[in-house]
């Protein structure tokens, strides 16, 4: 059975994502979602990050030297 809440839209168009949806799917401060309207609903999908990735990218390259590539190209982009 799916997880329901109700939540109130701001002003702004904001709102807030349940605790315990945020919890399920691993949403905290900083997250980026994908927001898309499928089928008569709005649907919210959390963008991986790099880190939950390392297990598929193992063979290429090690987690911490992706990120630190990562880290110095926005550091030359800002």
């Amino acid at each position: 059975m799916a997880m329901a809440k109700r939540v109130k839209v701001t002003r702004h168009g904001q709102t807030t994502i349940p605790k315990e949806i945020r919890g399920k799917f691993g949403i905290e401060e900083g997250s980026i979602l994908i927001v898309e309207a499928e089928e008569g609903a709005i649907v919210l999908r959390p963008v991986p990050r790099l880190e939950n990735l390392a297990g598929s990218l193992a063979k290429f390259a090690r987690v911490k030297d992706v990120k630190e590539d990562l880290d110095r190209s926005r550091e030359v982009e800002g």
